[in-house]
């Protein structure tokens, strides 16, 4: 028996969606509004609402405590992730845009969460490195230079507590992860592939890549 295939996501479709999950709020709105304004087309870079739901009801399933991420762009995810911490709870942002970050710093404290966050710009590999290689991650999300994912995941899933959970962002790269639907050969369809592919054969976790806004890779330490 052929499996049944995931439905395909039309506009209409995802209005529908929008429409009957949590809404963002004003703080969410303002965010959407101000990245629109102040990044131009790198707005494309903002996660998804409905993908914003979907970080804060994690987290607050989980019972998350320590969270990290690596890209933060303007903060939207940050702040969904911060929202769903458990009491007490801390985040470790990693980005290498004081600009950009100005922004997330401006809805966090709007959000009430930057007492939650601890922002660190520079190289997101150094800093992950310079972690204890503790296994004291409870969630961790990717969203940044597509090259480095590899480099990230085997940074952030010994540092992962069993049961913890590893997610990557745009895991299906519009689709054009599908062998033959690139014919542009872009070199970051080819590094999301290898990522896949990588997440796919490794022991330590299991894995599925959800079909939320351009494909979301999540991963459970074993």
């Amino acid at each position: 028996m052929t499996p049944r295939p995931t439905l395909n996501i039309t506009s209409q479709l995802h209005e529908y969606v929008l429409a009957h999950s949590k809404k963002p709020d004003a703080v969410q709105r303002s965010l959407i509004e101000e990245t629109a304004r102040a990044t131009g087309n790198a707005a494309t870079m903002q996660v998804a609402p409905d993908q914003g739901a979907f970080l804060t009801l994690l987290a607050r399933i989980m019972g998350a405590r320590y969270a990290v991420e690596v890209g933060t762009f303007t903060g939207y995810s940050s702040l969904a992730i911060a929202r769903g911490l458990a009491d007490g709870g801390h985040m470790l942002c990693c980005d290498v845009s004081e600009e950009w970050t100005a922004i997330a710093r401006k809805h966090w404290d709007m959000g009430g969460v930057s007492d939650r966050i601890e922002l660190r710009i520079g190289p997101a590999r150094q800093t992950l490195e310079s972690l204890p290689r503790d296994e004291i991650i409870d969630l961790s999300f990717i969203d940044a230079d597509k090259e480095s994912y590899i480099d990230y995941w085997e940074a952030l899933v010994p540092r992962t507590r069993p049961g913890g959970v590893v997610l990557a962002d745009n895991t299906l790269w519009k689709g054009r992860v599908v062998p033959g639907e690139d014919p542009d050969h872009n070199p970051m369809t080819e590094h999301i592939d290898a990522f896949n592919n990588h997440v796919a054969a490794d022991p330590r976790v299991d894995a599925v890549v959800l079909t939320v806004a351009d494909g979301l890779t999540m991963a459970v330490k074993k």
